[in-house]
């Protein structure tokens, strides 16, 4: 079997929670080390790990226990609804026989608006719990490959790193002779985000057609908007969804914000 297989997707034996982890850690830190190794790798032969029993039961875990699994994505369901209407394990069995298969599709994402300071709003897409879960699984496989890629200075939507690493580091910085700090910020970076570079980026490190096919998929899924008209996707991904950032709730109005905004340090 290659290297770039190595996780059994044949018969269907779904794991419980803490076996899943494992798993998945194991496959992650496999993924990692190979693209630290030979950072110009292109990976292939990563959708059968989307679909594997391991990392959708950990993206199940994600979801469900976010905060967010209260609040519906179009379709009106929850995962606590899920969980009793269909079950957990018929309801990864339904996602994980349409991934395999290829029929999988998103669907669109539910815009809300949300207030902001000085009154303006922010647009946030709310995908169903179905492509939460894809898009959990989804990054559970990317994830450990392109962070092989970032800085050690890079803070923004990472791993555990937060606002406060970010902080720490200029204040390290200030007492070591560093004078300035930059910042500045990118007008609606989410909204604006080339589909066409992203994608480039993509590819870049996974030749998986599949994958990026997918990828795709979700940035091209659509919007509803709060009076029911559809909108395509033309650039931007919807904040809200984990193609963007995690851990949004927009029945309780928190956010969390992770240090985006440092752009560099300058040495006098």
């Amino acid at each position: 079997m290659s290297e770039d297989a190595p996780v059994n997707t044949g018969a269907v034996e779904w794991p419980d929670a803490d076996s899943a982890y494992y798993a998945v850690r194991r496959m992650q830190t496999k993924l990692h080390h190979w693209a630290t190794e030979e950072p110009g790798r292109r990976f292939g032969d990563l959708h059968n790990l989307v679909y594997d029993p391991a990392f959708l039961v950990v993206a199940w875990e994600r979801v469900s226990t976010n905060k967010g699994a209260r609040t519906p994505g179009i379709d009106k369901a929850t995962a606590a609804q899920i969980e009793i209407w269909i079950g957990v394990e018929a309801f990864l069995s339904q996602i994980r026989d349409s991934l395999k298969s290829g029929e999988f599709r998103p669907v669109e994402v539910r815009q809300v608006m949300i207030p902001k300071a000085k009154g303006k709003l922010r647009r946030l897409g709310i995908p169903t719990v179905a492509d939460r879960v894809v898009q959990a699984s989804l990054k559970l496989v990317l994830e450990p490959i392109f962070e092989a890629d970032f800085k050690p200075c890079s803070y923004g939507f990472r791993p555990n790193r937060r606002a406060q690493d970010a902080i720490s580091e200029i204040h390290i910085f200030g007492t070591n002779k560093y004078d300035w700090v930059l910042e500045c910020d990118i007008k609606a970076c989410f909204d604006e985000i080339s589909h066409t570079a992203l994608m480039d980026r993509l590819r870049a490190r996974i030749k998986d057609k599949r994958i990026c096919s997918l990828v795709k998929a979700f940035l091209k899924s659509g919007v509803f908007t709060e009076l029911g008209d559809r909108e395509e996707s033309l650039t931007g991904t919807p904040q809200g969804s984990l193609c963007s950032a995690e851990h949004n709730d927009p029945n309780e109005q928190r956010w969390v914000m992770r240090s985006g905004g440092l752009s560099g340090l300058v040495r006098a």
